[in-house]
């Protein structure tokens, strides 16, 4: 008994940090962190200037879409958007699944079959915005 007293008497005297180390790394989570601030940082912009060219195109035949996508500026701003929309999507879809999916396997499966429909819908967005603009 006076073994266990002791060992509470130390954890009540050791520091927040010092009760906290050995239990995982603090920096796991930065780089994941940083990813989805960026990525959500770059689609400000990219989605305002995507909004602006939709109203600009409204009533626009495909030949005029053709031509504007056509544009290297347009193509780039275009493939930009579309990546940094799916890294940006299977980020935070990524952080649901890991908190509230309980079981390993289950967790495992839907981060994999999740991040395998983020890179499927990607490319064919990808392909679509390449065919549509000449490349």
């Amino acid at each position: 008994m006076a073994n266990r007293n002791s060992a509470v008497q130390l954890d009540i005297r050791r520091s927040p940090l010092g009760r906290a180390r050995g239990l995982g790394s603090a920096k796991a989570g930065a780089t994941h962190w940083w990813a989805q601030r960026l990525t959500a940082i770059a689609l400000v912009p990219l989605t305002l200037w995507f909004i602006w060219t939709v109203i600009e195109l409204k009533g626009a035949d495909q030949q005029a879409v053709v031509v504007w996508l056509s544009s290297p500026l347009s193509l780039v701003l275009m493939l930009t958007l579309i990546v940094a929309t799916f890294h940006h999507l299977q980020l935070g879809l990524q952080v649901v699944i890991e908190d509230y999916v309980k079981t390993h396997a289950t967790k495992l499966a839907s981060i994999l079959g999740m991040k395998a429909a983020c890179i499927l819908m990607a490319l064919a967005c990808i392909v679509s915005v390449l065919k549509l603009g000449g490349a």
